[in-house]
């Protein structure tokens, strides 16, 4: 690694928002890359820095760390992605994305209508659970009424 291109974990931290807890988590699980100085201090190159905003943006799609794991594992490792690279991935993102608008907007009308009516009565309610119906339901565990991909596991 070119001594001159690289950055100090206080750098990329700063630079791609990453806390650098972050960072070292990331780290072990394989995600980025770092060299050692010959006191045991990380060093990255520059270009972790686009494989950081890359975390970010498949974490805000939704795809879990096994699923970004697999993405950057079709990413180059010695050169930066090219367009076909981000082509590829953006094109399943897509189909993704799409499904999260249609769950985000199913539950918008759902809110609306119970939270919007003012009536109160846990009779119409769409989201109460009487005599806990919801725990012989395949969509358990979790929020059994909330679409499926916005049940994501909390950490």
């Amino acid at each position: 690694m070119d001594g001159t291109d690289v950055l100090t974990v206080s750098q990329v931290a700063a630079r791609s928002g990453f806390a650098a807890s972050a960072l070292r988590y990331y780290e072990r699980e394989g995600l980025i890359e770092a060299s050692r100085t010959t006191g045991g201090q990380r060093r990255y190159q520059r270009s972790v820095l686009r494989r950081l905003a890359f975390i970010r943006a498949a974490s805000n799609v939704g795809l879990t760390l096994e699923e970004i794991r697999l993405e950057l594992a079709e990413l180059p490792r010695g050169r930066t992605p090219t367009k076909s690279d981000w082509h590829r991935i953006s094109v399943d993102w897509r189909g993704r994305l799409d499904e999260q608008v249609a769950a985000l907007q199913a539950l918008r009308d759902k809110l609306d209508s119970c939270i919007g009516c003012g009536c109160l009565s846990l009779k119409q309610c769409g989201i109460s659970n009487p005599g806990d119906e919801a725990a012989d339901s395949d969509d358990a565990p979790g929020a059994a009424y909330l679409p499926r991909l916005l049940r994501r596991q909390m950490r």
